[in-house]
């Protein structure tokens, strides 16, 4: 068997080559390496796929955040409330921005925001809410809205992990994650369920004037050259990048199916040992299983990765120190303690790997060896 990986980009790679090598070179011979007809024409296509009205491509996921966030005139002071169970950069845009953020515990079956406590975080000072769609399944979003709209709040979706995923309202209505809330943000970085071979990321709204202006604030503050009319940000998807995710973006939905027969596989082999707890998927939304993340019972997180590693099965905490516990982050007043499940989460979870190579062979050689672990 070849070494078992987190994520099988060669693999990947592998069935799509002639397409996507053509796809790269008639970008080359065309010479329009900036803003090239790729980016646009892959705008359209995700637009199409999401059925989004608006498609704004950029230079990747964090920048993504950050111009959504400068569209919508937030300013310094302004209280944005997002969960500390998160990648950092959620976070980092708020705090480059001088925006204050709001820490919210997650479900702990989800690991999505819980609605719950949403109304008890909100102040006059609170303008947004960004919920997270963490390991590729929407948090609660018809809740999400139902406040928002009553305290006249944006909704920025972070869906870095969940592109493809599907949210379903309780009248039947089905939207793409992303394409929910005001603005949806996402990453096109290469481990990611639609990922390209570098950086890369997009913003998606239905909002034809707000549109307007996040095409603006990623373009130096400008709609015509030379006439900077606000203060933006230089942030493009490359046209090399642009040329893969076309190639790639057709494949999407059999990606996200792979994943999920992977999980579905890791899970009826898993579910009944004890100690390891499979991950729940919300009645609500579908999963794009861009992490397949167990929690545990009383089983030694660092032991268990030490045995794994051991026998040559890469593993990973996403993310073992929480936001509101990170150095850079402690001005804003945050201690252990203030947000428990967070904290627990993050000592008692695992993620192990999958991607849309995933074989049972190599599954079951991880799953007996996580059973392994816990005879011993």
């Amino acid at each position: 068997m070849s070494d078992i990986q987190m994520v099988d980009l060669k693999g990947q790679y592998s069935k799509i080559q002639q397409e996507v090598d053509t796809s790269i070179l008639n970008a080359v011979k065309s010479g329009a390496f900036i803003n090239g007809p790729q980016v646009s024409e892959f705008a359209v296509e995700l637009q199409n796929y999401l059925s989004v009205k608006h498609v704004i491509p950029c230079a990747n996921g964090t920048d993504a955040l950050q111009i959504s966030l400068m569209a919508l005139g937030l300013t310094p002071g302004d209280e944005v409330i997002t969960p500390s169970f998160t990648y950092i950069a959620t976070v980092e845009v708020m705090a480059l921005l001088g925006l204050v953020p709001k820490f919210i515990e997650v479900n702990p079956e989800t690991f999505n925001i819980d609605v719950s406590q949403l109304k008890t975080l909100i102040s006059p000072k609170t303008k947004a809410i960004v919920p997270v769609h963490l390991y590729g399944q929407c948090a609660h979003m018809e809740e999400i809205l139902k406040i928002a709209t009553i305290y006249n709040l944006h909704v920025i979706e972070d869906t870095a992990q969940a592109i493809g995923a599907d949210y379903t309202f309780s009248n039947g209505t089905t939207k793409k994650a992303g394409t929910i809330g005001t603005i949806g943000c996402t990453s096109f970085f290469p481990s990611k369920n639609l990922g390209c071979y570098g950086d890369g990321g997009a913003i998606f709204t239905n909002d034809s004037e707000l549109a307007k202006k996040l095409k603006m604030c990623a373009n130096h503050g400008q709609s015509i050259k030379y006439h900077h009319d606000i203060i933006g940000v230089n942030s493009r998807l490359d046209t090399l990048q642009a040329a893969v995710l076309k190639v790639k973006l057709p494949h999407l939905d059999e990606y996200t199916s792979a994943r999920n027969k992977a999980a579905d596989y890791y899970t009826k082999s898993l579910s009944s040992v004890k100690g390891i707890i499979t991950p729940k998927t919300a009645t609500n939304s579908t999963h794009a299983f861009h992490q397949y993340t167990l929690k545990l019972d009383g089983i030694d997180q660092a032991g268990l990765r030490k045995y794994l590693t051991s026998k040559g099965i890469p593993t990973n905490i996403y993310y073992p120190i929480p936001v509101h516990l990170q150095k850079g982050y402690s001005y804003l007043g945050y201690k252990r303690g203030d947000l428990p499940l967070t904290e627990y989460l993050c000592q008692n979870t695992i993620s192990l790997p999958i991607h849309t190579e995933m074989n049972n062979d190599i599954q079951d050689t991880i799953c007996c060896a996580i059973k392994d672990y816990i005879k011993n």
